[in-house]
């Protein structure tokens, strides 16, 4: 379970695809060890990541794409003060720039990673800076500065004991001697550049040195030692070839195998997505008819509820209005209860009052007997 190791076995993978030509498992591998360091937060390998991602596009000649991720690393090398990782973006962006004929950007660029460099005294990398720039220059037909820049790289190169920085110094120097018609100093660099070309087997250095004695023996003349570099540039000219044949072959049956697995793993995917989009609007026909039967238990209860709050209302009028009636009725009853107690007192006194009748009769009877 050591993700850092992981992610850099598929860093060295990418490597190696990178430089067998096979850019999209290269690509593959570099994501693939980019979402580990993004998983693990590591800022430092996620710049690296970022840096090999844009060398790949710049490879496949995908300049905006190379750009994007260069600049990406840059700004997480300026987070993390990594200034090896700024100077080596700035680097390859000047790099870019200069394929684009865009020079002054590209001066820019090689200029701004030689002075990091410099400051931490990166001896290769400064070597590589200004062969950069002078390659710059020799666009430019600017010749003299071309040439004082490989000047500088030579003698560094030298002191560092870089083998391939030497050959590819000294064959600098030849080509800037030829534009600046020096003949004779073009050919000694140009015959020191084969020398440790040989020594390290540099193949594509002698193919550009043969090629360029071709053009120092055609001015001075010697068309004799002309025909013998210029078979010498066809021999290692077609033994790269045929390299980069066997490579471009390689390249082209790997993506082809590349191809194959991702069309039967797009078609496994499609399947997969299938099966969830199916399940997934079931799961929406699921959840609303749920949510249907929610809403209407919803409206049934608040319908209940309101029923409910009426009831209650009603209950409570009809009690307080019982309340009112009988306390009316008492009042009332009350109220009958004196009225008729104040007649039955009347009755009583006026019965008291008036001679009664049968008194009355009687005493008319007597009367009439007595006359």
């Amino acid at each position: 379970n050591d993700k850092f190791g992981c992610a850099n076995c598929y860093t060295n993978i990418a490597n190696i695809h990178d430089a067998r030509g096979n850019y999209p498992e290269a690509l593959k591998n570099y994501f693939t060890s980019l979402q580990i360091h993004e998983s693990l937060k590591d800022k430092e390998g996620i710049g690296i990541c970022y840096l090999n991602i844009g060398l790949v596009y710049e490879h496949q000649h995908n300049y905006p794409e190379a750009l994007m991720y260069y600049r990406n690393s840059l700004k997480i090398c300026i987070e993390i003060d990594d200034t090896e990782g700024m100077a080596k973006c700035y680097g390859n962006m000047g790099n870019v720039y200069g394929t684009q004929r865009n020079y002054d950007e590209a001066l820019k660029m090689h200029f701004t990673s030689l002075q990091l460099n410099k400051k931490d005294e990166r001896k290769r990398d400064i070597a590589i800076d200004y062969d950069n720039i002078a390659q710059v220059y020799l666009l430019q037909h600017n010749y003299t500065a071309a040439l004082e820049m490989n000047l500088e790289a030579l003698k560094i190169n030298q002191e560092i004991n870089e083998m391939e920085g030497i050959a590819s110094s000294f064959g600098n120097v030849g080509k800037c001697y030829i534009k600046m018609n020096k003949i004779s100093k073009a050919k000694a660099y140009l015959l020191k550049s084969i020398e440790f070309s040989k020594l390290a087997g540099y193949k594509d250095l002698l193919v550009d040195c043969y090629k360029d004695l071709v053009v120092v023996d055609s001015i001075n003349n010697n068309y004799k030692a002309a025909f013998a570099h210029h078979k010498l540039y066809i021999l290692y000219r077609d033994s790269l070839d045929n390299e980069e044949i066997q490579k471009k072959s390689l390249q082209t049956s790997m993506q082809y195998e590349f191809d194959k697995k991702e069309i039967a793993a797009k078609a496994e995917q499609d399947k997969l997505d299938a099966i969830d989009f199916e399940e997934k609007q079931k799961q929406r026909v699921f959840l609303l008819l749920i949510t249907c039967i929610l809403i209407l238990v919803g409206v049934f209860a608040v319908f209940i509820y309101n029923r409910f709050r009426i009831t209650n209302r009603q209950k409570l009028i009809i009690e307080r209005q019982k309340i009112l009636v009988d306390k009316a009725y008492e009042e009332l009853h009350e109220k009958n209860k004196e009225v008729m107690d104040s007649i039955h007192y009347a009755k009583r006194i006026q019965t008291a009052l008036i001679t009664s009748e049968k008194y009355i009769t009687n005493s008319l009877n007597r009367l009439n007997k007595i006359n």
